[in-house]
């Protein structure tokens, strides 16, 4: 009698969270999201565009850098840490820009 495999249970799980995770951004495509990664350039604010798979494609409005900015990025959705994306009934993201 084979025993059940435990990490089994665990992948199923990681699917279900990255799929909620892939349709929670789909459905909010046009909202501005405030995103921190654990890699550089580590924090993103800025709209959702699209969602392909499992790569998020934002209109970056801030980051570290003013380099960086006012550019698309492709965000893999298993390289966000935190996020909050903002809805008519939350709280804003402040603009966070040095020329205002």
């Amino acid at each position: 009698m084979a025993l059940p495999n435990p990490n089994q249970q665990s992948v199923n799980i990681n699917q279900l969270h990255d799929m909620a995770l892939v349709n929670h951004f789909n459905e909010n495509i046009g909202r501005r999201v405030f995103l921190l990664t654990p890699a550089y350039p580590f924090m993103f604010i800025g709209e959702i565009i699209d969602v392909m798979e499992d790569m998020v494609e934002l209109c970056v409005e801030t980051t570290h850098f003013s380099q960086l900015e006012n550019r698309n990025w492709f965000i893999h959705i298993h390289n966000i840490e935190v996020f909050y994306i903002e809805t008519p009934a939350g709280p804003c993201i402040p603009e966070l820009r040095d020329d205002l």
